[in-house]
């Protein structure tokens, strides 16, 4: 006979913007303290006003958020895992990028130009790129892949004519 875990759910909480890791520390030590039965609470960086509580029920949750501070409240409905999925694992720059791809360098002394990638080096997870600005030669340029940001991948639509 295997044990049956109870079924939890996963619910958003709008917080104050900025304050999602205070909210998620607090909620932490209550949920604790009361030993409600929320399972996980992520606060992804990307998204600023919202927590996520992963728990047993949507009243465990108001209970737990009730009186904290900057935790505003529950959004109606539950979040599915799919919708939170992507930011549990972080892909590396470089699997988005193509040879032939439009990017714009976001570090260095060439922070801010735009460049054509050349040549790509999944390995070492670096490009070599060549600058499109007026007043720089076409030289090659190795870059590391966080030092570029994409702005347009090659063959993605522009310029291309749709036949019906």
């Amino acid at each position: 006979m295997s044990e049956q875990k109870p079924k939890t759910q996963i619910f958003a909480v709008r917080t104050t913007s900025g304050q999602e890791n205070t909210v998620a520390d607090l909620l932490t030590a209550r949920v604790a303290l009361k030993k409600l039965p929320i399972v996980s609470i992520l606060a992804p960086a990307i998204i600023k006003g919202y927590i996520f509580l992963e728990g047993a029920g949507p009243h465990f949750v108001d209970e737990a958020i009730a009186g904290v501070k900057h935790a505003r409240a529950r959004t109606k409905g539950v979040i599915g895992v799919a919708a939170i999925e992507r930011f549990f694992m972080s892909k590396p720059v470089i699997e988005d990028l193509r040879t032939g791809a439009l990017v714009e360098v976001v570090g260095g002394p060439f922070r801010g130009l735009r460049a054509k990638i050349t040549d790509i080096d999944k390995g070492k997870e670096e490009l070599t790129i060549e600058l499109l600005e007026e007043g720089f030669a076409t030289l090659p340029i190795t870059v590391h892949a966080d030092y570029v940001k994409l702005v347009h991948n090659a063959g993605e639509g522009i310029g291309r004519k749709e036949t019906s």
